[in-house]
């Protein structure tokens, strides 16, 4: 019960003001926002594929046909090769496609044709359009080997059939999809951009760390902590309470947050809800059990204000907040096994690309485990009878 009086306490107190409204809701709402808007814009929209069919054959309309079935991309019809490449240049397309003349007839007659493919620089997007090119393009060449087989058997047997139009009712036949398949979302890697995406997001979260201690530090300062102490209140109820009542304006948080990114903002990071707040709220006890044990180190109020630069910032670098870690040296990478960022966007990443819970469980269990020592620890150090210094 003392636990709960200190924690409604601590809410009061921090959601009751204008400046934490702003500071603990508002403003990692507008960080979120500015995110998505940076690194989830790759899967908004459909790719520009700028092409010219210059074949005068059934093979290049059928191979824009089938292309065009593809909801990720939108195809732009070019009247030249120069004007495919001229926008592939100036980034108005995401990927040229050149369809040589004569393409109809170099496949009737067994000869080598291939389809030009131009881009600037590789992505998720391009390969899956080089990977659809190419196997419609093996498709026609087995179409026109098999037309070219029936035509000759035909002429052995007197009846004269025409290739390019026994080729065109061939396809014609193929582009009604009689038997179709369906399309899965297999999640074989992560959203694009959910790594920042997360990264800034739980970075913003650890903004409360820094109001625990600074409520903790005006208690010292008051002396209304030892005020407390004198009461029949143990030094682990006084953690627990803070570390409940910054728990719970994490919860709000994390709501807050995740309901404007999934409805608002329409971004999908391809985890359910309930997932999300799950793998977010065990980060969000971490915070809080690193809230205390900070909390009972720091003696000073100005040591406080150095909370950011040498804690959040530092420890989000380290996590791959900022960028992958494949990308930092090893040492750096066995040293983000002891931040709890790690873990949080490892955790989110795997449920992004098609894991279930059981996948993440070694990641829950490191984040709860951190959460016990931290808080344990706190209570033990928090102290709460010696006061807080100034300046």
């Amino acid at each position: 019960m003392n636990s709960l009086n200190i924690a409604w306490l601590m809410i009061r107190r921090t959601l009751g003001r204008k400046r934490g409204v702003i500071a603990f809701l508002l403003l990692p709402c507008l960080v979120v926002t500015g995110a998505v808007a940076l690194f989830g814009s790759e899967q908004a929209g459909r790719a520009v594929i700028p092409y010219v069919n210059m074949d005068q054959g059934a093979a290049g309309t059928w191979m824009i046909k089938e292309l065009s079935r593809m909801k990720e991309y939108s195809f732009k019809p070019m009247s030249s090769e120069t004007e495919v490449k001229s926008d592939v240049v100036r980034q108005k397309g995401n990927m040229g496609l050149v369809i040589p003349a004569g393409y109809t007839q170099s496949l009737l007659h067994g000869e080598q044709a291939s389809i030009e493919l131009i881009e600037m620089r590789v992505s998720e997007s391009s390969y899956i359009l080089r990977a659809a090119v190419q196997g419609a393009a093996d498709g026609l060449k087995q179409t026109a080997a098999a037309v070219r087989t029936f035509s000759s058997v035909s002429s052995v047997n007197g009846a004269a059939v025409s290739s390019d139009e026994k080729f065109e009712q061939v396809l014609q036949e193929a582009g009604r999809h009689t038997l179709s398949g369906e399309a899965l979302n297999l999640q074989l890697y992560p959203k694009p951009g959910l790594n920042n995406v997360t990264g800034f997001t739980i970075m913003f979260m650890m903004g409360l760390l820094t109001s625990a201690v600074a409520v903790i530090m005006e208690d010292r300062k008051q002396r209304t902590m030892a005020r407390m102490y004198t009461a029949p209140v143990r030094s682990y109820e006084i953690a627990l309470g803070n570390f409940l009542g910054s728990l719970a304006i994490g919860i709000i948080q994390i709501v807050l947050v995740l309901g404007i990114s999934r409805w608002v903002l329409q971004y999908d990071a391809g985890i359910p809800f309930g997932t999300h707040f799950l793998i977010l709220g065990a980060f969000m006890l971490v915070s809080m059990g690193l809230a205390s044990t900070v909390s009972g180190l720091i003696r000073e109020t100005k040591n406080a204000s150095m909370l950011n630069s040498l804690i959040i910032v530092p420890t989000c670098m380290i996590g791959g907040c900022f960028w992958p870690l494949s990308i930092m040296p090893d040492y750096m990478q066995k040293l983000a096994n002891f931040v709890p960022q790690k873990w949080t966007i490892q955790a989110v990443e795997t449920i992004s690309a098609g894991g279930t819970l059981a996948d993440i469980t070694l990641p829950l269990l490191i984040l709860t485990v951190m959460a016990v020592i931290l808080l344990a620890v706190g209570s033990v150090i928090l102290r709460p009878d010696q006061p807080g210094m100034d300046a």
